[in-house]
């Protein structure tokens, strides 16, 4: 999607525009629905202009309600402004009604089909914008503007870089538990856009976005035989990395793009190996007694955290990136599995097995070890491009059943995404361009 010149109503170019800072994140902040210039059918799945602006707002309010951090009231309770007040708000009515912080927009169809939306934040107290921005894209994305909307006012007033606008790999799951058809599927942030990109005739697992968020990593299962395939998001086309006899798990990519770690088990034991993403021979890491396995690498791609079994049960390790300066983190009772290393570099997430199995976070050092979940079967642990909120997938007791839940790193907000399967393994990608 690109940034429009258009971002305000009179087609002027409209650049990020920042006055003033927020240092309270528990603002209120409201969302009347956007306003049109005309209410004319459009080419979305929305509808006309009219109601194209009503489900934007909704769209923003729900990305900023779900984070925990704002109180935003939505357009449902609110009176919709008319075009001329998107940028000369009425802040006395506003006041009246405690509001902090107002976000206010439009939408206008373009000739040919196109869709321009604004947005604008201000702070009522202060009378003042606080940042501004507009975007011309296809029908298809309208929901992307709004993503990038919410991410605007998140970014602004959190301080916090933005997440919204990226999409989920997961694997959706049918059938009964003992045996479950998994496809590889995609969907936005928020589990809007759900398209399946495998047809669910061979098992798909652990999938993981390229850095350049254009492919999908993901471990197959035909038949008994693993594979290991590229995906290519543009031309919805595969490529076959590697085939083996032997088992393989886990593959992960380098943050450059380059390398993909993976798993192989050959005669009971499995290590760890990287590979050229573009295919060549792999490169052993690990060669210890038991089971090395998982590995995701630090955000400047010096060191792999990963699980062993080495001491006698699952723990969590790091090693350099060439396999080298091994040496166990975890040492919290109970077992500890699935690293995942945070974007920010300063923390690890993890699965900790103490009876139940709990979304845990660490320092790389292997200490500060909070726990973010306290449910029966929680594991696998995927975290947001700001590396602020994670995904997880959670087992019911008894049924079998999986869904993606997400939390963020003060554990207080806990959701389910709403999947139209069962899903498991979620994989979030970076935020897009």
């Amino acid at each position: 999607m690109a940034q429009d010149a258009a971002g305000q109503p009179s087609g002027t170019p409209v650049q990020e525009d920042v006055v003033g800072t927020l240092e309270d994140s528990d603002a209120k902040i409201a969302i009347p629905a956007f306003a049109t210039n005309a209410d004319v059918p459009t080419q979305t799945s929305a509808g006309s202009t009219s109601a194209l602006g009503m489900a934007v707002s909704n769209v923003i309010y729900g990305d900023l309600k779900n984070n925990g951090l704002f109180k935003p009231v939505g357009p449902g309770s609110l009176p919709r402004p008319g075009l001329a007040q998107v940028q000369a708000p009425d802040y006395g009515s506003w006041q009246s009604r405690s509001t902090d912080m107002l976000l206010q927009g439009y939408v206008r169809a373009e000739p040919g089909g196109n869709i321009t939306v604004g947005c604008y934040l201000y702070d009522v107290d202060l009378g003042e914008r606080v940042a501004s921005a507009g975007w011309t894209l296809p029908p298809s994305d309208w929901r992307r503007a709004a993503h990038k909307c919410a991410d605007m006012v998140y970014s602004r007033l959190s301080g916090e870089n933005p997440f919204f606008d990226s999409r989920i790999a997961y694997i959706a799951e049918t059938g009964p538990k003992n045996r479950r058809m998994k496809q590889l599927a995609i969907m936005d942030s928020d589990g809007a856009n759900h398209r399946y990109l495998t047809t669910g005739q061979s098992t798909a697992l652990t999938p993981r976005f390229s850095p350049d968020y254009k492919q999908i990593l993901y471990l197959s299962y035909f038949n008994g035989q693993p594979r290991i395939y590229i995906y290519d998001l543009a031309t919805s086309s595969q490529r076959l990395l590697l085939q083996a006899k032997n088992p393989l798990f886990a593959p992960r990519w380098s943050p450059d793009g380059r390398w993909i770690l993976y798993s192989m088990a050959i005669g009971g034991n499995t290590d760890i190996y990287k590979m050229p993403s573009a295919g060549g021979a792999p490169v052993k890491l690990t060669d210890t007694p038991g089971i090395d396995i998982g590995g995701s690498f630090s955000p400047d791609g010096s060191q792999i955290v990963f699980e062993s079994d080495r001491s006698g049960s699952q723990q969590v390790y790091l090693m350099n990136a060439d396999g080298t300066a091994q040496k166990r983190i975890s040492f919290f009772g109970g077992r500890s599995a699935t690293p995942e290393w945070s974007p920010r570099g300063d923390q690890i997430a993890f699965t900790h097995i103490a009876g139940n199995f709990r979304i845990a976070v660490m320092d790389p050092a292997g200490g500060n070890l909070r726990y973010l979940t306290d449910s029966w079967q929680d594991e696998a642990p995927t975290w947001a491009p700001n590396g602020r909120v994670i995904q997880f997938f959670r087992t019911a007791r008894g049924s079998g059943k999986t869904g993606i839940w997400q939390v963020d790193l003060t554990g207080k907000n806990e959701r389910k995404l709403d999947t139209p399967v069962d899903g498991s393994d979620p994989a979030w990608g970076p935020i897009r361009p």
